[in-house]
């Protein structure tokens, strides 16, 4: 079983039993969404390949699963800004791979260490350091391998080489796992650490609301704020009442149009 396959299993587990809920709320993804997902790129893994043509193929766990994720995330992204970070933080962090793999030797064997997870983690890093958010690094984790893989596609087809490419599968899965648990790991870790020192946010601050959790700070003020300043004018159906206490009772008694004038 390879390195991918046991950090999902792990991923797995944490998301059943809750450890993992503060990076779902994070990343927008409820624990039904996350274990789809996981799961579907866990048994993707074993499904053949899908060919593209000219030596290409893409993995179902390791190339369309993640994309469709990074797609779904992207989706939810709040602001444009955020989308275009993650976006730009995507090709920097493909590019980089793309680049350093170039200089490395052909036969990775001779090397003391495995050079997919050299790139699972340089990917995590740089998509750490650019998405900035916990789901814009996470998203630049995943796609920055899958671009890396892309563009390895093209660069042997525009040379004439012949040597098959598999998006997603083979070694880049373990790189493409890598990539976006530590990219989403550092995020988080340097995140929480920046939110205690600023107070933190009270998880009772958070709601889950047509899809995605939202922040619910502001909305106890705006509930008092309502009740405070009735709106009482010209075109106003409320009943003017007069309240009486007497002892241990509370009377409220309304108050005729007729008679308003005169209690006045």
């Amino acid at each position: 079983m390879t390195f991918g396959l046991v950090a999902l299993i792990a991923v797995a587990i944490l998301i059943v039993f809750g450890v993992a809920q503060r990076v779902l709320d994070k990343l927008r993804l409820s624990d039904t969404a996350a274990l789809l997902f996981v799961g579907a790129m866990i048994v993707g893994t074993f499904i053949p390949d899908i060919p593209l043509g000219f030596g290409m193929s893409i993995n179902i766990g390791g190339g369309i699963v993640p994309i469709i994720l990074a797609v779904y995330l992207l989706a939810k992204a709040e602001t444009s800004t955020e989308r275009n970070r993650a976006i730009i933080a995507s090709f920097i962090a493909g590019a980089a791979v793309f680049l350093v793999g170039r200089l490395f030797p052909s036969e990775p064997e001779t090397m003391p260490i495995d050079p997919m997870y050299i790139y699972g983690i340089m990917a995590g890093l740089i998509a750490y350091l650019l998405g900035r958010s916990r789901r814009s690094a996470f998203i630049a984790g995943i796609m920055g391998m899958i671009i890396a893989d892309v563009a390895q596609g093209l660069t042997n087809l525009a040379s004439g080489i012949t040597g098959p490419v598999s998006i997603g599968g083979a070694g880049m899965f373990d790189a493409t796992v890598i990539s976006g648990l530590l990219a989403v790991l550092l995020a988080e870790l340097v995140g929480e650490s920046r939110e205690k020192l600023q107070g933190g946010t009270a998880k009772k601050d958070m709601g889950y609301d047509k899809g995605h959790f939202t922040s619910m700070l502001g909305q106890d003020q705006e509930i008092s704020d309502e009740l405070s300043t009735p709106d009482i004018g010209p075109d106003s159906s409320c009943s003017v009442v007069e309240v009486c206490s007497d002892d241990d009772n509370i009377i409220i008694t309304p108050v005729q149009e007729g008679n308003e004038d005169e209690n006045k």
